[in-house]
């Protein structure tokens, strides 16, 4: 006898559809990431009968990622196309990637970041808290005024985590990956863009707001209920070059005005990604970019 719970539609998304969403979302995936994320407790070997047909189907392509052997996989035009109008992916539209060779020039930066990802992710499982695949958002743009010759905050994540015990508590944090590319100085300076993002209030044009209204237009507030904490994530150079990137973060967390007003409001943080991976987010390997730096976990920060 058919019962009505039979004919309900399934709630469930496929898997298919689920790693289409994963791509477009971090834009570069490895197949062992897209396992982890997607299917961690199954052989390896089942994620390729999810991901060869969409190949075959011409929404996502591949590309090499040096002498490794492994294979990153993007969306094509036409995989945005039909992914564009997904409701978990609603207000994502980052740029198609638009060959092999264009998103092998970006795939060190971007699979770092998922690196960082998968360890708050393998944590979390195993804590039982709330935090998914999708809940790490890459490329997070916000307006800035445009002042100092700069006119948004462009943050490499925001990630969105509810731990369970010993209570319910949500954290956002603004996630900066750091390969060690640019200049100890020009990292640093990234405190100030966020500084900035902290206490600009948009005014409507042709109106002096008054200090109530100040208040209640911050820009960030639009968005977040409160000011997302701030998490530093290094490699790629040696543990003693990364330490003194770190030391120069805590010295303008000290010396610049604007960022010791951040930091007198907001957890800021700097970790190593090998650390991360190793003990988890959640061990001491989190230095406090203001204050005693002491070594704490990234919610304790």
């Amino acid at each position: 006898m058919t019962t009505a719970s039979m004919l309900q539609p399934p709630t469930e998304d496929t898997h298919a559809h689920q790693a289409l969403a994963l791509i477009a979302q971090h834009r570069l995936l490895t197949t062992t990431q897209i396992h982890h994320m997607l299917t961690p407790d199954t052989p390896p070997r089942k994620i390729h009968k999810v991901l060869v047909p969409l190949r075959e189907q011409g929404l996502t392509d591949q590309t090499a990622l040096g002498k490794s052997g492994l294979q990153a996989h993007f969306l094509t035009p036409t995989g945005h196309q039909t992914v564009n109008d997904w409701p978990e992916l609603r207000g994502r539209a980052p740029a198609p990637i638009p060959s092999p060779a264009a998103a092998s020039l970006r795939a060190a930066h971007t699979l770092t970041g998922v690196r960082a990802h998968l360890a708050f992710l393998t944590e979390a499982r195993t804590r039982g808290d709330e935090y998914h695949p999708l809940d790490w958002v890459p490329e997070v743009t916000h307006r800035l005024p445009d002042t100092a010759g700069e006119d948004r905050l462009i943050a490499d994540a925001v990630l969105h985590y509810t731990a369970t015990r010993p209570r319910r508590l949500q954290y956002r944090a603004f996630v900066e990956i750091d390969r060690a590319t640019m200049s100890s100085e020009r990292l640093a300076r990234k405190l100030i863009t966020y500084a900035r993002f902290h206490d600009y209030t948009p005014q409507p044009a042709g109106r002096r707001g008054t200090v109530a209204d100040q208040a209640a237009m911050l820009a960030w507030q639009r968005t977040y209920p409160r000011f997302p904490r701030l998490l530093f994530i290094l490699t790629g150079a040696p543990r003693p070059t990364l330490a003194h990137r770190i030391t120069d973060l805590r010295h303008m967390a000290a010396t610049h005005n604007l960022v010791r007003q951040l930091a007198a409001h907001v957890p800021l943080g700097a970790a190593i990604l090998e650390d991360i991976e190793t003990h988890g987010p959640h061990a001491k390997v989190w230095t406090p970019l203001a204050g005693n730096a002491e070594p704490r976990g990234w919610t304790e920060l």
